[in-house]
């Protein structure tokens, strides 16, 4: 009686596509639209592949994926690259992050300034602010 095969989660299949794509492209990087056309999957199974690059392929090989608007995601052994790619992303998270503060605790404290959860939460949110302020310089 043949064996049945384990399947594989999704995730990690979809990464392995998204993986190889990438790397017969290096050095050049490729957009959502070409990784589809390489990898014959869909725009929401390219999100998945990248994201288990990320979460597992990249730590393993030690080559992060980075993403720039004109070269699309690309495994760069360019360090600059890499700092580029993670100045961008700390940007991002400190963007969200104060629109929390201003938009949410701030008004909070203001309404109900005894409030020790929204006091503790701004001032530990602060630090954490002012230190992706300055990783993303």
């Amino acid at each position: 009686m043949p064996r049945r095969r384990e399947a594989r989660p999704l995730a990690e299949h979809y990464g392995d596509l998204v993986r190889v794509a990438l790397m017969e492209a290096r050095p050049a990087g490729l957009h959502t639209y070409q990784l589809m056309t390489a990898t014959r999957l869909t725009r929401s199974q390219i999100g998945r592949g990248i994201r288990h690059v990320r979460d597992v392929v990249a730590a393993e090989d030690l080559t992060p994926i980075t993403w720039t608007r004109r070269d699309g995601f690309m495994f760069s052994d360019d360090p600059a690259d890499w700092i580029e790619y993670d100045k961008r992303q700390f940007r991002q998270i400190l963007g969200r992050l104060t629109r929390v503060i201003t938009g949410t605790l701030d008004p909070h404290l203001a309404r109900y300034p005894d409030d020790e959860w929204a006091q503790l939460a701004t001032a530990q949110l602060t630090g954490v602010r002012a230190t992706l302020a300055q990783l993303s310089k």
